[in-house]
């Protein structure tokens, strides 16, 4: 499989160098202020070799114009970047309209949608149960951007929908503390006890390997927008 990465930041290294072992080729990189080796709608790479799909880790006020670039190039895009959904139905109408395929996920840690998965179960275990109020914390590392993370706002809102919560009585309380890869918790409180649902990421190799997992799913997959969901089933 042949990788272009849109995005070669710390996030960016973690994917090639996984890639790479794991058999796979990165033929373009491009970073913040980096032109794109296209010219009329064709890619112009050293090596020749047109890449199979996008990787896309950048900023939220980029992500949207990188998506719609790699979808016109008929470049299937898996996106993991946050703070760009206010454009998201804008995207996947695109997507949906050129044929595309697109992958987006707030976190792409196996263990973090494994632990989107209990959040689920447990907001339905505990809906009605009002002498529990619920919180969420989030702390990363002090170069991101958006806050609340992604994955925080994916939380509550599965509370919401699971356990027929408004927002409004979830709070996220979001941290940034030198180079934290993430920690999110959901936190269960009453007078009588506090149940808590933890998960802390302890490198980017994990974002990482679900990352790329996912490009070695979607260039197999038919047009469509999929999420960690469709991979995981």
């Amino acid at each position: 499989m042949n990788i272009a990465l849109i995005g070669y930041g710390k996030m960016g290294h973690a994917i090639e160098a996984l890639a790479i072992g794991r058999g796979h080729a990165v033929t373009v990189r491009i970073d913040k202020d980096d032109p794109w080796p296209v010219e009329n709608g064709e890619w112009k790479v050293e090596s020749g070799v047109r890449p199979d799909v996008a990787i896309e880790f950048t900023t939220p006020a980029t992500a949207v114009g990188n998506i719609e670039r790699c979808l016109e190039l008929g470049l299937p895009v898996v996106c993991g970047t946050t703070g760009w959904y206010a454009g998201y139905d804008a995207v996947t109408a695109k997507c949906r309209a050129c044929g595309g395929r697109l992958l987006t996920a707030t976190n792409f840690s196996i263990g973090m949608n494994i632990m989107f998965a209990l959040n689920e179960r447990l907001a339905q275990l505990m809906r009605g149960r009002d002498d529990y109020s619920v919180s969420i914390s989030e702390t990363h590392h002090i170069h991101k951007l958006d806050a609340p993370s992604g994955t925080a706002i994916t939380l509550q809102e599965q509370i919401v929908a699971s356990g027929q919560r408004p927002a409004e009585s979830i709070p996220i309380s979001s941290y940034r503390e030198g180079e934290v890869p993430g920690t999110h918790t959901v936190v269960y409180d009453s007078e009588i006890d506090t149940l808590t649902l933890t998960h802390e990421a302890h490198s980017r190799q994990g974002l990482a390997q679900g990352a790329l997992l996912a490009a070695e799913w979607l260039v197999k997959a038919e047009a469509g927008v999929y999420t960690m969901k469709d991979i995981l089933s």
